[in-house]
């Protein structure tokens, strides 16, 4: 609450001018326009809306993937029920916008909209700016021209915040429609999969350092991201450009990184055998196959990871899911392997109790040992739950099922109730009474 009241603050003290400062200069616009175009080397445009600011630059080293075989099959891994325009990169928009608030909503405008795409061997960065909010149709046409160019916008956490917002700005005006993209794939997605677990944070600026190799700047003296909207705010009520230019600066090192992010993704997708040796790397790209339904390819990943050497949290992760498509691929012998491995009383290792106790009950013929593992996997359960390393939902859902198989095991086998009373410390009745979760045993 706090941060939106500052935020409509700040629209409100963004349009007074600063104390002896006057609005001169083209169209009335703020006194450092000027001084801006020149210091960021940027052009006024016109079209039928007005005017607006505008900076093109090319990078070199920003190569395109050429489209081909195996880069189709690999953005239809990464993008459901693709037109064939997003299967050319040569097609791809890149957007990043800088904007006066990160609530979004009708309040909050794109002063800033970055576009990029390959081009020759390099990257076309195109920054459309806002020197008066007055420009705002006039930097959304230009956007829904270079949109009408090419069809597939590529972001970062775009789908959740960039594109709605421009979305909003078009619905506004009532008079620009927007040219809504023939597919979008948002970076944010693919690279939690990717790297969440090996770097905790997944801001673009730590893909930067940690992962993208090939990015060529560092961003020293780069402004933080929450003294953005502050700049464009001090610039509209008279202040100097030079935090402005920054933004600048700023917006076209997300543009690259975007860039260089993608290319990243695709070579990972496409030669996943090949593109890497690390082995968080290798666990993240796995779960990224299984996700989307390539089973074959994910499992040959989690073996490689596995053998890769995995801290022990991620090890267990990756074995019970690859327990699980080898399941599935009815491999019982590697499954089964992989429970044995990972039995305890962690989540995955009552999962693996439990899995393993089907197994036997229903495939393998042996209720006598799965009799054995269900007894042992209760015993984990309330070790696990004394600890309070479970939920109470999750502890009561899986002691339900277990002891509807202890039950029905006992039944079937003819062995005496000796799992029954794992968890009484009471009489069923008292400890009723006295915790109900404890007592959540059903028949």
């Amino acid at each position: 609450m706090t941060s939106l009241l500052h935020q409509k603050l700040s629209h409100a003290a963004a349009l007074r001018p600063l104390h002896g400062a006057a609005r001169t200069g083209h169209d009335d616009l703020p006194p450092a326009a000027e001084e801006l175009a020149r210091m960021v080397a940027a052009q006024a445009q016109r079209n039928s809306h007005g005017e607006y600011l505008a900076v093109r630059r090319w990078f070199a080293g920003h190569d395109s993937p050429e489209p081909h075989t195996p880069l189709a099959t690999a953005l239809s891994r990464l993008l459901a029920d693709v037109p064939r325009e997003a299967l050319d990169p040569a097609q791809w928009l890149f957007l990043d916008t800088e904007t006066t608030g990160l609530a979004g909503g009708s309040g909050t405008y794109a002063f800033m909209v970055g576009l990029a795409w390959w081009d020759a061997s390099g990257l076309e960065v195109e920054q459309l700016f806002l020197r008066d909010y007055s420009e705002e149709h006039a930097v959304l046409e230009a956007l829904a021209a270079r949109m009408a160019e090419r069809r597939v916008l590529v972001t970062f956490n775009g789908r959740s915040f960039d594109w709605p917002l421009l979305e909003t700005r078009y619905r506004m005006t009532r008079r620009i429609p927007a040219v809504p993209p023939a597919a979008h794939l948002d970076l944010l997605h693919p690279a939690r999969q990717l790297w969440r677990l090996k770097l905790g944070s997944v801001r673009l600026m730590e893909l930067e350092q940690h992962v993208l190799a090939a990015v060529d700047w560092r961003r020293d003296g780069d402004i933080p991201g929450a003294m953005i909207p502050q700049a464009y705010f001090s610039y509209l009520r008279g202040g100097g450009p030079e935090a402005l230019s920054q933004v600048f600066r700023h917006n076209q090192m997300d543009l690259r990184g975007l860039a260089v992010l993608a290319a990243r993704v695709l070579h990972l997708v496409t030669d996943p055998d090949a593109a890497c040796e690390d082995a968080l790397e290798l666990y993240g790209l796995s779960r990224l196959f299984e996700r989307r339904g390539t089973s074959e390819i994910a499992r040959r990943l989690y073996e490689r990871a596995l053998a890769a050497g995995l801290p022990e949290e991620a090890d267990r992760a990756a074995r019970r899911e690859l327990a699980r498509l080898a399941k599935r691929d009815r491999d019982f012998s590697r499954a089964t392997e992989l429970w044995e491995d990972i039995l305890g009383e962690t989540r995955d290792g009552l999962d693996a109790y439990e899995q393993l106790a089907m197994y036997y009950e229903h495939r393998a013929a042996s209720p006598e040992r799965a009799l054995e593992l269900t007894c042992e996997a209760l015993a984990a359960l309330r070790s696990a739950w004394q600890r309070g390393d479970l939920p109470p939902a999750a502890y009561r859902r899986l002691r339900t099922r277990l002891s509807r198989r202890l039950e029905r095991l006992e039944r079937r086998t003819g062995a005496p109730a000796s799992g029954s009373d794992l968890f009484a410390s009471a009489s069923p009745r008292r400890a009723s009474k006295t915790n109900p979760v404890l007592n959540a045993r059903s028949g």
